[in-house]
């Protein structure tokens, strides 16, 4: 066995720490990975035409940044944060709680593209849950505010990975099933969308505890 194909994996390593364009990041890679396997580099490049082409209505969501890039540039975010103003009791710790639930039960029916970082944290939760954490601690330094902003990114991130799992149909499902099945363990879907339940709900715990803590550390910060 060769382990020279696996260079590509270093290439992706490097190229992102280096902070080189993604996409021809990744396309190196796979490139540098085609050839080292003994394939011929036409061969490769089909494979990524077909690839690409086999999957190009993934590119429609693409659309839906206009749409948000519109609705911010009308006053989205400052709507976002005059309603959690409006609110009473609504901190940002619990804010955020229950957009991770919301996630992960969303993402567990199969709906994973209700949420997500272009068309609900940008331009919705991270205003919200700044505005909440304003609303309790006051104003924020640029460093706090940045770090509500990823704690929302990450609370998303969290949702959606525990979340998917649980629906039978996903992608990750149908792929653990195949190396199980190929390692001589067959097993439905379904049996793994069961067993991704705990693992869902100790992510959100862990997350959860994570995301009150951090609101806790904002006000003593501020005392």
């Amino acid at each position: 066995m060769s382990y020279w194909p696996l260079l590509g994996i270093a290439i992706v390593v490097v190229g992102f720490a280096l902070r080189f364009n993604p996409l021809m990041v990744v396309v190196g890679a796979a490139l540098a990975t085609g050839v080292l396997a003994g394939l011929d580099i036409v061969a490769v490049i089909e494979a990524l035409g077909k690839a690409f082409n086999d999957n190009r209505y993934i590119t429609v969501t693409w659309i839906i940044l206009p749409v948000i890039g519109l609705l911010e540039r009308y006053g989205l975010q400052q709507r976002a944060r005059a309603v959690i103003e409006a609110m009473r009791g609504a901190t940002m710790g619990r804010l955020l709680v229950a957009y991770l639930a919301f996630r992960q039960l969303t993402s567990a029916l199969g709906m994973k593209d209700i949420g997500g970082h272009p068309q609900a944290v940008r331009p919705l939760v991270a205003p919200m849950a700044e505005a909440a954490a304003i609303k309790i601690h006051g104003d924020l330094s640029e460093g706090d505010r940045d770090k509500i902003k990823a704690m929302a990114a990450a609370t998303d991130n969290v949702g959606l990975f525990f979340g998917e799992d649980i629906f039978f149909a996903i992608a990750s499902i149908l792929l653990i099933q195949g190396v199980f099945e190929s390692a001589g363990y067959p097993m439905t879907p379904l049996q793994l969308s069961v067993w991704a339940i705990p693992t869902a709900i100790c992510a959100f715990l862990i997350h959860g505890g994570r995301i009150l803590a951090f609101d806790r550390r904002l006000g003593r910060a501020r005392q």
